[in-house]
């Protein structure tokens, strides 16, 4: 089964990726955001999707977040690792730090379409929003060729596109959030709907609103997530050998005991 990657901000392509073909898929619920880029990295087959679209032309609260996800499943994928840019509000981060995600708060207000299920009753459990299996694959991926990342974080996910406020930022820090950023959910959710397994590795680009001084910008943020660029490849290219085998979380099951 290959492996599918979805990123965004500052991360357009995958340097060594290999396209083979790029993909038009049609979903019941639209478009997806781009062309999807099927290839080889390292030998092992990747599915590949920017998520804002490229060139970067679709904003965070417009993403058609079930489309994308929908197309991944339709292409025989069934690992999705998204990357993502984020602001740092744990005072131990710093931008250019990497974190695996294991825990999402989620303040996009139901703004977005958030399930496949409008029309069933479908509860599915999100005690832990990221697979956990896929989530130590990228960890034992990180510590075999050295590379420092946080194992855990959680992430506060608002609906933009507007950066957030001193004063979110401090509520947020005090609910636990580490970092903050705008396309985890539905994404994170969508992907347990579908019984795939799905794991952040997300990327602080800028400190967020108030942690610092200095003013918040985009430039910021692309310029950074360009310099962790080559970091986000080495592990990735470490991980894949993992991403193929055979998978023994509960993702798979998620529908499981899930309708009513």
């Amino acid at each position: 089964m290959p492996a599918g990657i979805i990123a965004g901000s500052g991360l357009y392509d995958i340097a060594d990726f290999e396209t083979v073909e790029l993909k038009r898929i049609d979903t019941p619920f639209g478009e997806p955001s781009d062309l999807y880029r099927i290839g080889r990295l390292n030998g092992h087959e990747i599915v590949f999707l920017p998520r804002h679209g490229s060139p970067h032309r679709i904003p965070p609260h417009r993403v058609n977040y079930r489309a994308n996800i929908w197309g991944f499943k339709e292409l025989g994928v069934n690992r999705i690792i998204s990357v993502s840019a984020v602001g740092g509000i744990n005072d131990r981060l710093r931008p250019g730090d990497m974190v695996i995600l294991d825990q999402i708060i989620d303040m996009t207000g139901g703004s977005r379409k958030n399930t496949f299920y409008d029309d069933e009753v479908v509860h599915v459990d999100f005690t832990e929003p990221y697979c956990p299996e896929l989530r130590q694959f990228l960890i034992n991926a990180a510590e075999e060729v050295d590379l420092k990342i946080h194992p855990s974080g959680s992430y506060v996910a608002v609906n933009g596109p507007r950066l957030e406020t001193k004063a979110e930022i401090a509520f947020f820090k005090l609910i636990g959030a580490d970092v903050v950023g705008m396309t985890a959910m539905p994404e994170a959710v969508l992907a347990r709907e579908l019984e795939l397994c799905f794991a952040g590795i997300a990327v602080v680009t800028n400190y967020a609103a108030g942690i610092s001084s200095k003013k918040l910008t985009t430039t910021e943020v692309i310029e950074n997530m360009k310099i962790a660029n080559k970091h986000i490849l080495k592990l990735i290219k470490q991980s894949l050998p993992y991403l193929h085998k055979e998978r023994k979380c509960s993702c798979k099951d998620a529908l499981k005991e899930a309708r009513l």
